[in-house]
């Protein structure tokens, strides 16, 4: 059964195994724990500035993450999105409700406009986040305190102010 809930510091082993399995073995990528230093660090990078975490737990188990960066009054970057390879997809919808969960606290917080950056070999992920909404910008079009990631070559932005 799916549970999925606030993490902390408390959970960073798991975590960082999670996110380094995929980050190097999977997609080789390559990035270090000590290019990521925020991932020992989650109660002070991710929830002082008004941010969060989330992982997903099948069993107990620690099978997906995401994670939210509130670097401006109004705007914050997701960060950390991974499902393990074999709990992705549409039977378990896992990166779905993370990213719903994620959205409906960026609402109830204030926070009007999302950004990400990714891996342009992540096609999956690119897919997953225009299906939701997300249009692909520019990188100069990225708000001056958004935190880049070295890796990252794609960006991405979600509107969430509400439509006239």
């Amino acid at each position: 059964m799916l549970e999925i809930s606030t993490v902390n510091d408390t959970y960073s082993k798991s975590i960082i195994d999670l996110i380094l399995n995929i980050q190097q073995k999977e997609f080789n990528v390559h990035i270090t724990i000590d290019d990521q230093p925020d991932l020992m660090q989650i109660d002070d990078f991710y929830f002082a500035n008004g941010g969060s975490f989330w992982g997903a737990f099948i069993n107990g188990e620690l099978v997906g993450t995401i994670a939210l960066v509130k670097f401006d009054e109004n705007a914050a970057a997701i960060r950390k999105m991974f499902v393990k390879k074999e709990f992705r997809g549409k039977e378990y919808n896992i990166a779905q409700k993370l990213l719903e969960i994620l959205i409906s606290y960026c609402r109830e917080n204030g926070i009007k406009e999302v950004y990400l950056g990714t891996v342009s070999i992540l096609k999956a992920a690119l897919r997953f986040y225009e299906r939701n909404h997300f249009t692909v910008i520019n990188k100069e079009l990225l708000p001056a305190k958004f935190p880049i990631m070295n890796a990252d070559n794609v960006f991405c932005f979600l509107d969430l102010k509400p439509s006239l």
